[in-house]
């Protein structure tokens, strides 16, 4: 297995993301392939605003992985910035290879280069699998996420 890259995405990795976003369970029954204006708005708000990043992890040419990182500053925790990396998708025939730690490990190191005092996430609670992973990264279940779509 050669090295994995990871890097910020540019418009041309969009539909490969899109891909990823819906290569699971979850993702089939909200998200979709085709790219349209919704995700070319989104992307384009994305790599504008300097507290996200989308990142890709690119392998001997192929996009292989994903996740958003948002940076948000608060007065909690004393002025403490936090991290939040949300959408982490690893593609289906390249899971339970390590590629998802690896990941998860060079978004934290980023949290700690810019300063952030914490890392968080949501993840949906039917994916078992990932609690486990995210646990074993030592993440801590401290709080009940609740969401209000609107």
């Amino acid at each position: 297995m050669s090295d994995v890259i990871f890097r910020e995405a540019v418009r041309a990795d969009l539909p490969a993301v899109l891909a990823l976003l819906a290569d699971d369970v979850l993702g089939r029954a909200r998200d979709f392939t085709e790219v349209d204006a919704a995700y070319e708005k989104a992307f384009a708000d994305i790599t504008a605003d300097p507290r996200n990043q989308l990142i890709v992890a690119e392998q001997d040419g192929e996009l292989v992985g994903c996740l958003q990182i948002t940076y948000i500053p608060g007065l909690g925790r004393h002025g403490a910035q936090r991290s939040l990396i949300e959408s982490v998708r690893v593609r289906s025939d390249r899971r339970g290879q390590g590629l998802g730690r690896r990941m998860m490990v060079w978004a934290i190191d980023e949290a700690k280069q810019r300063g952030c005092a914490l890392v968080q996430l949501t993840t949906d609670k039917s994916r078992h699998d990932a609690h486990r992973f995210y646990l074993n990264l030592g993440f801590v279940a401290s709080h009940e996420g609740m969401k209000l779509p609107l």
